[in-house]
């Protein structure tokens, strides 16, 4: 058997190295007249560093199948790889590089004609699988473009990204972090790009007191960027004891679904940076499946999850669910999905599954399909806790309030908690430089399992929502209600959560009317 040859072991990179290094890609981007802003960016710098990525897995399962004297079969083939066309700093460069990347057919870097880089890598799905590995490849070029129109500035890209080691756990926990920032710049250079990105701070306290375990099933259905799915395994390591349990996390824990190209790409590179071989992340509109379809092995032990809010779905994705049941509100058509995606009592199971769900204010006052979901929640589920966020959290994206709704399937709704997370003393409003931070939730997680009402906590009953219509929009009855002393911008943006709220079901009776009188 022929033996690898082994390249030099590269240099350790330090944190600031690395920052440094990223921060000079990122510079030498701004210099390319095809890209606008970070929303072009950052996606770039994510498909290069993903295919580096892939290489360094490859050379590393390479040399331990060599180590066990088995084959190896490589998830990209020669010339494709990484060390064929991008590892050299001499390589291919300025219009042969964009050539061989962005046309069907192109001259590749051994001499010979043959598909590009990205016409390549799209087919991977139609080859026989690799663990899954290809189809995700294949998926996540799908949505790829290469908008830079500088060859040359590309290849200093290039060479930049392939001084990253992702050999290195250090390395990569480091970037791990950079990469996390760069989410976040980029969902402040771009309204859309808000859908993609949860505040880390609401996403640590839902999973900390959800509190995910060993042999439970964690699904994100909405997972954007991945920030729900990073924080569960970086959650769900920390309980890995042996080899067996390293494998379940890795092959049979998590599993996530994003509709968009770009999210799609990007929670792919951050599970990868965080330690996720093979994410299983399914492509696709999550609601393109008929409701009555679920069965009992496709559910879950844990949901946790931000659906997106304020969209409208197309007749065909409404027609997946009950007449009774069908809206335009995309954030009531997956509040179904996921009362359907929990595991019951039963069939197996011991106890029901559990969801930790990010709501809009709309969810809990309206009516309509909204008060028909609100029932089912508190007859078949326990509906045991809603925590009020504070104004302004998910802001600039929306200045609409949120909630966050914790329930599972362990009977039916009794008793149900409010928390109202306070505004921080002094503070007005929250922004990108003064954002919500994780110490804000102490009171609230040590409140959690010893729970009494006090200044920010009280209860009310089922029976009690149900006497009120099924509204949950419930005001802290141990608070002062003093609207006179309420800051302005948080008057107008409760009153547009309300207006938008009757501007949906105006546009449905309106829809309805058209369909009696046609």
């Amino acid at each position: 058997m022929p033996r690898i040859k082994k390249s030099a072991k590269p240099q350790q990179t330090t944190a600031q190295q690395l920052s440094v290094l990223i921060k000079s890609a990122r510079q030498i981007l701004r210099k390319d007249k095809g890209l606008n802003g970070d929303a072009d960016r950052l996606p770039l710098l994510t498909w290069v560093m993903f295919l580096k990525f892939l290489d360094d897995l490859e050379r590393r399962h390479e040399e331990e199948a060599e180590l066990d004297g088995t084959p190896y079969q490589s998830i990209i083939d020669s010339p494709y790889r990484w060390r064929d066309w991008a590892a050299q700093p001499d390589g291919i460069n300025g219009d042969e590089l964009l050539a061989f990347l962005n046309q069907d057919e192109a001259m590749r870097p051994d001499g010979q004609r043959g598909p590009g880089l990205f016409a390549y890598l799209r087919a991977q799905a139609e080859r026989d699988d690799h663990n899954g590995q290809r189809s995700v490849i294949a998926n996540v070029f799908k949505g790829v473009q290469n908008r830079m129109v500088s060859g040359y500035l590309l290849r200093d890209i290039l060479n930049k990204v392939n001084a990253i080691h992702f050999t290195r756990s250090e390395e990569v926990h480091t970037l791990s972090h950079l990469y996390e920032s760069m989410l976040r710049e980029m969902r402040d250079a771009s309204g859309d790009s808000g859908e993609f990105y949860t505040p880390r701070p609401v996403v640590r306290f839902m999973v900390e007191v959800t509190a995910p375990q060993l042999g439970e099933t964690v699904l994100d259905p909405a997972c954007g960027t991945g920030g729900f799915l990073v924080e569960a395994y970086d959650y769900l390591a920390r309980q890995v004891k042996i080899p067996a349990q390293r494998r379940q996390l890795q092959q049979d824990t998590l599993f996530g679904q994003e509709a968009k190209p770009l999210p799609y790409m990007l929670v792919q590179m951050n599970l990868l940076l965080h330690g996720l071989e093979a994410p299983q992340i399914a492509y696709g509109n999550t609601l393109q499946q008929r409701l009555t379809e679920i069965g009992h092995d496709q559910r879950v032990d844990v949901i946790l999850t931000n659906p997106p809010f304020g969209g409208e779905e197309e007749a065909g994705v409404k027609a997946n669910f009950p007449p009774t049941m069908q809206t335009s509100e995309t954030a009531l058509l997956f509040l179904q999905y996921i009362m359907r995606k929990l595991r019951m009592v039963g069939f197996g199971a011991d106890k029901g599954g559990r969801a930790a769900v990010v709501v809009p204010n709309g969810t809990l006052f309206g009516d309509g399909v909204a008060a028909l979901i609100k029932q089912q929640l508190l007859k078949d589920f326990n509906l045991h806790t809603v925590v009020r966020l504070p104004q302004g959290v998910f802001a600039p994206y929306t200045d609409i309030p949120a909630n966050l709704l914790f329930f599972d399937r362990n009977g039916r709704t009794g008793d149900i908690w409010f928390y109202e997370l306070p505004m921080p003393a002094g503070r007005k409003k929250y922004s990108k430089t003064a954002a919500l931070q994780y110490e804000e939730f102490a009171d609230c997680l040590a409140w959690w399992n010893d729970r009494e009402e006090g200044p920010q906590a009280w209860k009310t009953t089922a029976a009690e929502v149900v006497e009120r219509g099924y509204n949950l929009d419930l005001k802290n009855p141990n608070a002062k209600q003093d609207l006179e002393h309420a800051h302005p911008k948080d008057l107008i943006a409760s009153m547009r959560s309300h207006e938008a709220e009757v501007q949906r079901l105006l546009g449905e009776i309106e829809k309805l009317v058209g369909e009696v009188a046609a």
